[in-house]
């Protein structure tokens, strides 16, 4: 049983909204966070699992923790979700193909369909947009539009360079056992970059992004509409910064420098 209560309680929000709100809210409260694989822990999908740590603990998650969560909330609210397997394609040089290892949901309200995505990490979606491609939308000064590619749906973002592409996917669903073996894989293979690197992220409502991340040079990163500030960092930080800039209390550093949860936050 989904526990819709506390799931409101852990986004702020006091009665049921809408689907933007509901969106925009679980963005600006729940942090993106991969400290579970990266601590060499894999991450279960178990509804049960989900809300205990997104929402008893308020830790925070990767895309397929928070899409879920998110899923399992509307679904409780008695909305039909999809979830889809998308390829993250910003960043990838180029020539590479990446897995399909990111998860996004198609929502059916009131006979319209909806693109939603709380868990893309750096620059999610702050409300969902119109499931089919079509006109320009923007968040809190952040643009973004869906286009077609062939058989595939593309979310673009604009940028200083231009339209850019974020991630593509089949307009399809996919059952959950392709999603377990995306999320196995991303949790748990020595090459993933989550189980690699560190990346940690919040957004505001009003579209301040803040990451934490060693992908290149371990550095906090803010970003606005307006720009970007980057200030590099000793690893010794970490801990700190978790707890004061993303609410996630109780890490410390372990002899390999990985981050392991010493007690709850």
């Amino acid at each position: 049983m989904f526990d819709l209560n506390a799931y409101l309680e852990r986004i702020g929000l006091s009665a049921r909204a809408d689907l933007a709100e509901l969106h925009r809210a679980h963005v600006a409260s729940i942090p993106f966070e991969n400290l579970d694989p990266h601590g060499g822990l894999p991450v279960s999908l178990e509804l049960g699992d989900l809300q205990r740590k997104l929402v008893g603990e308020r830790r925070g998650g990767y895309c397929f923790e928070q899409n879920l969560l998110f899923k399992g909330a509307l679904e409780a609210l008695g909305i039909q979700v999809d979830g889809m397997l998308a390829r993250v394609k910003r960043g990838a040089p180029a020539g590479v193909v990446r897995p399909r290892s990111h998860l996004v949901l198609r929502v059916l309200v009131d006979g319209e369909r909806w693109l939603a995505d709380v868990g893309l990490g750096l620059g999610t979606l702050l409300a969902p947009l119109p499931f089919d491609p079509g006109e320009v939308h923007e968040q809190s000064g952040w643009r973004f539009r869906v286009v077609t590619d062939q058989h595939e749906h593309v979310l673009q973002t604009h940028s200083l360079d231009g339209w850019v592409d974020v991630y593509a996917f089949l307009p399809q669903p996919v059952p959950m056992v392709d999603i377990e073996v995306a999320n196995w894989f991303t949790s748990t293979h020595p090459r993933s970059p989550f189980v690699s690197g560190l990346i940690i992220g919040t957004q505001t409502r009003d579209g301040v992004r803040t990451s934490l991340s060693d992908w290149g040079e371990l550095a906090l990163t803010e970003q606005t509409p307006a720009g970007t500030s980057v200030t590099p960092l000793q690893r010794e930080a970490i801990p700190e910064l978790l707890a004061k800039r993303f609410s996630l209390p109780g890490f410390a550093l372990d002899a390999d420098e990985r981050l392991v949860l010493t007690r709850a936050g």
